[in-house]
């Protein structure tokens, strides 16, 4: 099989502008094109934790910001010409996309005898699922985006016409979850890619050998794209006052699926894969400050490469070291959060995670979480290429949490948040246990467990956060809005500055229609005399960042008939 190796990839121009051309003509460029694709998703990693985290609980700006980052901070109404809501990057990614889906129909038709199937269809599944994660980030920052499957070569090329029309998030979520469930061409959406078996075939009992480990990262995963679908369409849905038992029943679904491939597996048992244990406090920081993602924990990760010339912008937001610009840092608010004990019950020298968000150097606080001052993984202040996550194993914790409240089954839910899925808890004739395993106890089906589940909390050796787990005289709403709202705290804690925090709270806020669910935890960082305004830009709506494409917008109902 030819390749151009490595140094494709990890050496991108990601300024790239497709042509149009036919550009697939070998098999080489069926490769390459792909690597042109996720050279585009590299260049908006840094883009959802830099427009979300500014306006949730934990980042603000310094006396040394700018004034794009001050009105990302404020909810400005208005962001025209600022750099960083200009979405111009994300659309490029789906441009790449939807070009090379094109262009790789037109290379099978001509060249049938030159198509491995397998590689086939696995590149053009990979390719669905970037497109599908793009479009449910758009969704998440902006709250809408123009849906387009035709191969166009520039931005201006949607922006200009009249023949697209702006999705609502509603809308955009039904599209995104058709097209994962239809795939492209008769080809499924959940086809993974083993670059190594391809690509370095004599590594692949060996993959700590092989170069090509790390792309196995780089694609969106289908189990962690697919349920947070379904978790938004179930909100969706709830807002309405409609039944989404069956969307939440397929997320919890696809993500024990997924998680029981590692947590049931005896041969990643002995190293805490994929579930939270005793194993996790003390290398929760390795998440962060190696070259290379974590692989206990890492699910799909966009990978940089300084030698390479591939950076993005988070050292430069957050390190007080020169070259770096220390634009953002930790809030008061935000950052004590970490260390109350009725925000963080039980908190304690084990939960490691607010010393490495929020670190010191000398009166000045900054994010740390991805590169420490002295950091002896990234020595020199300027090698500004660490990884991105797109998810992590206990973001597929926290995801199943969400999926089990809203279906009921308040134990299981209680157990993956709190103190773990242990022999006292699990009952496998249970239907409040399905999908669930033996294995995650410390009673696995090969003897006894070294690293059994303890929890999201117990794994830091917290108190349980407080959740309901009967309904008592509580009606249903009731009893899994307090429980979503206890996720979404503990949500805070984990994924700060991921971009992944401010999107849950949208969700949760708009499966209850109520945004003071936002406001309650984003308001007190603002100045007292701030915090009546922000309040009220959140409940009007202004939870979204705005920018104007220039197009129709659509609502739920006209947008699915279209």
């Amino acid at each position: 099989m030819t390749f151009a190796g490595c140094g494709d990839f990890f050496n991108p121009d990601t300024d790239d502008e497709l042509n149009g051309n036919d550009y697939i003509s070998s098999k080489t460029e069926m490769y390459t094109g792909f690597l042109g694709i996720m050279t585009k998703l590299q260049a908006v990693g840094d883009k959802e934790i830099l427009l979300t985290d500014t306006r949730a609980d934990l980042l603000e700006p310094t006396t040394q910001s700018t004034s794009e980052l001050i009105s990302l901070y404020n909810y400005a109404p208005n962001l025209t010409g600022n750099s960083y809501a200009d979405p111009a990057g994300y659309y490029d990614v789906i441009i790449a996309c939807n070009d090379y889906l094109s262009k790789m129909t037109e290379f099978k038709q001509k060249f049938p005898q030159l198509v491995d199937e397998d590689v086939y269809d696995a590149l053009i599944s990979s390719t669905v699922r970037i497109k599908v994660w793009t479009y449910k980030t758009i969704g998440e920052i902006y709250g809408q985006a123009v849906w387009f499957d035709d191969p166009v070569t520039k931005f201006e090329d949607i922006t200009k016409s009249d023949k697209y029309q702006l999705l609502d998030m509603d809308a955009l979520t039904d599209k995104c979850i058709a097209l994962m469930d239809n795939g492209y061409n008769g080809i499924a959406s959940n086809i993974s890619i083993n670059w190594i078996q391809w690509l370095d075939p004599e590594n692949v009992t060996n993959i700590a050998s092989s170069p090509y480990r790390k792309w196995n990262y780089m694609i969106p995963p289908y189990a962690g794209v697919y349920s947070e679908l379904c978790l938004w369409k179930g909100a969706n849905l709830n807002s309405k006052g409609q039944d989404a038992t069956s969307y939440y029943k397929t997320a919890a679904d696809v993500l024990l699926a997924a998680l029981n491939e590692f947590i049931c597996n005896e041969s990643y048992a002995s190293s805490g894969y994929w579930l939270p244990t005793a194993y996790t406090p003390g290398r929760y920081g390795a998440y962060w400050d190696r070259t290379d993602p974590y692989a206990n924990e890492c699910v799909a990760a966009l990978l940089y490469d300084y030698s390479s010339h591939q950076t993005n912008s988070l050292l430069k937001h957050f390190s007080t070291e020169y070259p770096n610009k220390y634009l953002l840092h930790p809030s008061e608010v935000g950052r004590l959060r970490f260390y109350d004990a009725t925000f963080n019950p039980g908190v304690g020298a084990s939960d490691t995670r607010g010393n490495l968000v929020c670190r010191k150097d000398g009166s000045n606080y900054y994010i740390g979480k991805f590169r420490g001052i002295g950091s002896s993984y990234r020595p020199n202040a300027y090698q500004d290429d660490v990884h991105i996550y797109l998810y992590r194993s206990t973001q597929y914790h926290i995801l199943l949490a969400e999926a089990l409240n809203n279906l009921g089954r308040y134990s299981a839910m209680n157990a993956v948040l709190n103190n773990g899925v242990t022999t006292a808890v699990y009952d496998a004739n249970s239907p409040e246990w399905t999908g669930f395993t033996k294995d995650w106890t410390a009673s696995a089906s090969w003897g006894t467990r070294k690293y059994p589940s303890l929890g999201i909390r117990g794994a830091f050796g917290l108190s349980a956060r407080s959740v309901k787990t009967q309904l008592g005289s509580e009606d249903v709403k009731t009893v899994r809005k307090y429980n979503d709202c206890a996720i979404l705290d503990e949500t805070m804690m984990e994924f700060a500055v991921e971009g992944k925090t401010y999107p849950s709270m949208i969700r949760v806020a708009k499966r209850y229609n109520d945004y003071s669910i936002i406001a309650n935890r984003v308001t007190p960082k603002y100045p007292t005399s701030q915090q009546a305004d922000i309040r009220s830009k959140i409940l009007a709506g202004g939870y979204y960042v705005p920018w104007n494409l220039g197009l129709t917008s659509s609502d739920s109902s006209s947008a699915k008939s279209k």
